[in-house]
């Protein structure tokens, strides 16, 4: 919320203040150091080791020990920061490798089911704008996604944006169906997707959750 903020402000420097915009982009030029002399980035400068020392030499109990350390005595002030070895929809491995999980069905008191934990976001979306969840290649989700790492896309969407449907043109087949209107701006599929294919662009007028006090 604070960076938005940020952003705001640096945005209507640039366009009201100085009066940029009408003829060229809008670049926010002063947002970065507004960013990095902001409590925010103090805060995410202190932990940035914390989660990465699991992935090096220190194994798990070394990483747990770290963390401790770093979160509660050194605060991030060291000379050094780890670095995750691959990028994280790399690490994802091959459904034959792995026996599917039988969930438990939502028992309405502490667990849901999708559509009503997705009605309580408040997300909305215009039918009529522009789909802002775009694929490089739309035929990638079938052919590799589906049979290699069973459509992921419909296990780690948290809202039902992706499935894998009957084809009604190929009886017997697949397709990749992407329920946009749903979206509540996770960026989970952007980041996780093995293929990289998924990108998650800003919907059309701002639209997306809007989460309130209940």
């Amino acid at each position: 919320m604070r960076s938005g903020i940020l952003a705001a402000d640096s945005a209507y420097k640039a366009i009201v203040a100085e009066g940029k915009g009408e003829d060229a982009p809008v670049v926010l030029s002063d947002y970065e150091a507004a960013f990095k002399n902001s409590q925010i980035y103090k805060e995410l400068h202190e932990v940035r080791n914390i989660r990465p020392s699991f992935h090096t030499g220190l194994g798990i109990w070394g990483g747990m020990a770290w963390a401790g350390l770093d979160s509660m005595i050194l605060k991030g002030r060291v000379p050094f920061t780890f670095q995750h070895k691959d990028p994280d929809h790399s690490m994802m491995e091959p459904a034959s490798m792995h026996k599917p999980i039988d969930y438990p069905k939502p028992d309405g008191e502490i667990t849901f089911d999708i559509l009503t934990s997705v009605s309580r976001t408040g997300t909305n979306h215009a039918e009529n704008q522009p789909v802002h969840l775009r694929l490089a290649d739309s035929s990638v989700e079938i052919a590799t996604n589906l049979p290699v790492f069973a459509g992921p896309e419909q296990k780690f969407c948290p809202a039902g944006v992706y499935e894998y449907v009957d084809d009604d043109a190929r009886p017997g087949h697949k397709r990749f169906q992407i329920n946009s209107q749903n979206c509540i701006h996770c960026k989970t599929c952007d980041i996780k997707d093995p293929s990289q294919n998924i990108n998650w662009t800003v919907p059309e007028g701002g639209d997306g959750p809007q989460y309130v006090d209940t």
